[in-house]
């Protein structure tokens, strides 16, 4: 019996095509045919072993499929970013009406797109009307939800949408294995973005599908056939080489962020800027024991008493990078309205990467006091911390 961090290093160890240790990059679009007639056969298109073009399958991207349906025990499609992964997702189920809340804006926009092509309707997750939702038609939950990195309950969208006949979908990409499973919760597909925890080093684009049964991933490979949206072959080496830490990286940054909003939340008088704290391991729903049992998401976000104290603040840290994205092995933090103009201009995300906790709250203590006897007791309570 094999365990998460084994799978995540061996998983797609069966289907490597040479015996390298580390596997290569293939950087071919084409691959020559069988010199023997008799092995000509057309088709094989969802088989990651015929290799034809590398649009349809080629050995790096069949090997990240491999290592995540080992890891996960789900079919899985890899994608080459995101919200090529949702398009996907969106394809293959052509809802009538889709219920969504809270949700990364590039999912939103591409629901635009199929509202104003297609005449899909939209209604709100939360305060929509769930009659006009019917058979075929999607429920998108996205939690953890960006950016807030708060948590909603899976259970309760699953009965919603499976009372109407619909499916649920679940964005889970502040949550990554080994932080949630939604599949144990009611939801159909499970879709992250690879770019983030999956990838964690800031170099690559990827996206994911999982599912509950070969024939839907042989139907979404051929959707992604047509569509354009494979991986391509460096992104994919780089996807193998991060999983090989996968489960180590996440259970780190997931540590070190509970540290940090727990100091920040327990010594929140003593920062006057700070207006607001957003995380899900301050919430007391009695489902996220159950849901999050092995940490929570290393993504929280702050609000900030002004908008100009929110603007400068990032300018005030020496570790924490001003930039969008997350998951990556460094930690950042955005002024979110840079890349999302719904949200509150107040609003800062911070994804927490993989230094040492007490060096993060050195930074944020620092930027946010300006009284010098506060920030000096805060650093000796930094420096007692149990890491």
């Amino acid at each position: 019996m094999s365990h998460f961090s084994t799978k995540s290093i061996h998983g797609g160890d069966h289907i490597k095509p040479t015996n390298d240790v580390i596997s290569p990059i293939h950087i071919t679009t084409t691959y020559s045919y069988s010199s023997n007639p008799d092995e000509l056969v057309p088709g094989g298109l969802t088989d990651p072993t015929t290799l034809v073009y590398s649009r349809e399958n080629h050995p790096n991207a069949a090997q990240i499929e491999a290592i995540v349906e080992a890891i996960t025990g789900y079919p899985t499609i890899v994608y080459n970013s995101g919200l090529s992964a949702f398009n996907g997702l969106i394809t293959h189920v052509n809802p009538k009406t889709v219920a969504i809340g809270q949700a990364y804006h590039g999912c939103h926009g591409i629901l635009d797109i199929w509202k104003r092509n297609f005449g899909t309707k939209e209604i709100d997750i939360d305060t929509g009307n769930f009659a006009t939702i019917g058979s075929g038609d999607l429920v998108h939950l996205e939690t953890p939800v960006n950016p807030y990195g708060t948590y909603f309950d899976i259970t309760k969208y699953a009965a919603k949408a499976h009372d109407r006949g619909a499916l649920l979908s679940v964005d889970a990409t502040f949550a990554p294995p080994p932080l949630l499973n939604p599949f144990e919760f009611g939801a159909d597909i499970v879709m992250h973005s690879a770019t983030k925890f999956f990838g964690g080093h800031s170099d690559l684009l990827a996206g994911l599908l999982l599912v509950k049964d070969q024939a839907i991933k042989e139907k979404l490979l051929l959707d992604r056939l047509v569509l354009g949206t494979n991986i391509a072959n460096l992104e994919s080496s780089l996807l193998v080489r991060s999983l090989r830490t996968f489960e180590l990286r996440v259970a780190r940054q997931a540590k070190t962020a509970e540290i940090i909003v727990k100091f920040l939340n327990d010594n929140k008088d003593k920062f006057p800027q700070l207006d607001k704290l957003y995380h899900g391991s301050l919430q007391t729903d009695a489902f996220i024991a159950k849901q999050y049992p092995n940490g929570h998401t290393p993504v929280f976000s702050i609000e900030l008493d002004t908008e100009q104290h929110a603007k400068s603040f990032p300018s005030k840290l020496k570790l924490f990078h001003h930039a969008t994205s997350l998951g990556g092995a460094e930690s950042l933090i955005e002024w979110r309205a840079m890349s999302d103009d719904h949200i509150s201009k107040k609003l800062l995300r911070l994804s927490i990467g993989l230094e040492d906790p007490r060096d993060l709250l050195f930074d944020l203590v620092n930027g946010l006091t300006d009284d010098g006897n506060d920030a000096d007791l805060l650093v000796e309570e930094i420096k007692k911390l149990s890491v």
